[in-house]
């Protein structure tokens, strides 16, 4: 069986082995199979040699955390994520996870499931350290459209989980002197976790869909860099916030926050939108800034990989962790809802970079 992958494309690898250091999974690993030159040993393997198709090649597809970290270190530029995303696209998803994807697009279920697992959270009915879940709110701020200058694409997982980050981020807009629109429940799912899983057509589809549903020239704002990058592909009109921030003024603040501040830069803003410097231009006049040592390397989250690695996602994590040990601070500023939320399992101050700046406004005023 074919796995319908572009000859080209899966050609260009020429097994340099200058993506290994790159590669989360094969860091925490050794093996040759968790990394990019190793998974695409095995897809020329099923395409070219007519390999099996079977769980030993599943698992190594699966247990790429589709970081992409790999992309900006290939000298032959191989579209590693394409291929990943055709390899399991060619595997298929099972009808029960087919279920809980469907669930992200419907918005008010997704939304009662959330508020119902948070209750069962509070009565400690849910294994949310095992899960790797921190707590999840019951209640949500509502929120308005102030303006038609930006939307503001609010998405499904981080509209349900993370509705105050998109409260901060609306005010530090309007601080900037922007009217912000809402995206409509219409544009609920951008179809990024689809991708990932392989669903490729209905990822396409969703995408398709947001951005229609968000017309005219105003630009599009995401907040969440793994919708962003996802979304970039199907409009010119999307930018991820601090890329659009960063060239706008924003109110000199009357203090600094008053810890010192990690950037953990997400991996679809590093290296999918190449846009991870815009952060720390809007977050450098608000917060002492502190570099990680690790050379951007992933943080184990990567859409739903946690759930569904969750021992190489911890194993990653640690890393991580132990790079934020060695910086000295103990907040952390990350620009991607599972980045955050995959840290603050650990304990971990994780906030996202807007949430920051907005505290600092909301003081000077």
């Amino acid at each position: 069986m074919k796995l319908r992958l572009d000859d080209a494309e899966l050609a260009s690898c020429v097994a340099c082995g200058l993506c290994l250091p790159h590669c989360p999974t094969y860091r925490v690993t050794g093996d040759e199979s968790a990394s990019p030159r190793g998974r695409i040993a095995a897809m020329r393997a099923v395409q070219w040699d007519g390999a099996p198709m079977d769980d030993t090649f599943a698992e190594f597809m699966h247990r790429c955390v589709q970081c992409r970290g790999c992309e900006p270190a290939c000298p032959s530029s191989v579209p590693f994520g394409r291929l990943m995303e055709g390899a399991r696209a060619a595997l298929g998803v099972p009808w029960w996870k087919r279920v809980g994807y469907r669930v992200l697009t419907r918005r008010r279920l997704l939304l009662a499931l959330s508020s119902a697992l948070a209750v069962l959270q509070r009565l400690r009915l849910v294994p949310s350290r095992r899960l790797g879940l921190p707590p999840l709110p019951v209640r949500r701020p509502r929120l308005r459209s102030s303006g038609t200058d930006v939307w503001l694409f609010t998405s499904c997982v981080m509209d349900a989980w993370q509705r105050d980050t998109h409260a901060a981020v609306q005010r530090v807009l309007e601080a900037a002197g922007a009217g912000v629109a809402l995206s409509p429940p219409v544009a609920a799912c951008c179809g990024a976790l689809h991708l990932h899983a392989g669903l490729v057509d209905d990822a396409r589809g969703l995408a398709e869909r947001a951005v229609a549903a968000m017309p005219g020239p105003a630009p599009i704002l995401v907040d969440s860099a793994g919708c962003g990058a996802h979304l970039k592909e199907h409009s010119d009109r999307v930018l991820d916030v601090h890329e659009w921030l960063a060239t706008r003024p924003l109110p000199a603040p009357t203090r600094r926050f008053d810890l010192p501040v990690v950037v953990q830069d997400p991996c679809h803003l590093r290296n999918v939108q190449r846009a991870h410097e815009h952060v720390r231009t809007v977050l450098r006049p608000y917060a002492e800034l502190v570099e990680l040592d690790d050379d951007g390397l992933c943080c184990g989250a990567g859409g739903a990989y946690a759930a569904q690695q969750p021992e190489l996602a911890r194993a990653i994590r640690d890393r991580k962790l132990a790079a934020v040990a060695r910086s000295g601070a103990t907040v952390v500023a990350g620009a991607n809802p599972g980045c955050v939320l995959h840290l603050r399992a650990a304990g971990v101050d994780a906030r996202h970079p807007l949430e920051i700046v907005d505290e600092v406004l909301r003081d000077g005023r």
